[in-house]
């Protein structure tokens, strides 16, 4: 699929199992840290909307104004960080490269690589919305 001109009707029709549609304060700003620190790919970037992909997973981003009609608008906090409680786990990610892109891009780091009793190597790194970004590797 073409993410660059598929249309929002076909994009929808497409999407299966279980999606991950992240509301955020700054789309561009979101796009550019996950291009940057976990070298994902950024597709049909607006100042409302992103698709995201994480080798062959996809997910979206959009911006508070597009859920101006959403229940869930009046659930996000007024201060942030808005992400707490979810951990988004990035299993095909080296957390010691994502960690230094991460110093690159002052994104906050809240665990350096570990290598944990579950069998992985991982870190914890704040996004500017306040999502956890776990990449991680098996040791």
């Amino acid at each position: 699929m073409d993410y660059e001109t598929v249309s929002p009707e076909d994009f929808g029709k497409s999407l299966r199992g279980i999606g991950l549609n992240l509301l955020v304060g700054d789309v561009q700003k979101t796009s550019a840290f996950l291009q940057d620190v976990f070298v994902m790919q950024v597709h049909r970037l607006s100042v409302d909307f992103a698709i995201v992909t994480y080798g062959e997973q996809v997910f979206q981003l959009h911006s508070d104004a597009t859920y101006g009609a959403n229940p869930l608008l009046g659930l996000l906090p007024e201060n942030p960080p808005r992400g707490g409680g979810i951990e988004i786990r990035l299993y095909d990610t080296d957390p010691d490269a994502a960690v230094v892109r991460a110093h690159e891009a002052d994104a906050m780091v809240l665990q350096p690589p570990t290598d944990k009793p579950h069998g992985l190597r991982e870190a914890y790194i704040l996004c500017p919305n306040g999502y956890a970004w776990v990449p991680s590797r098996p040791l």
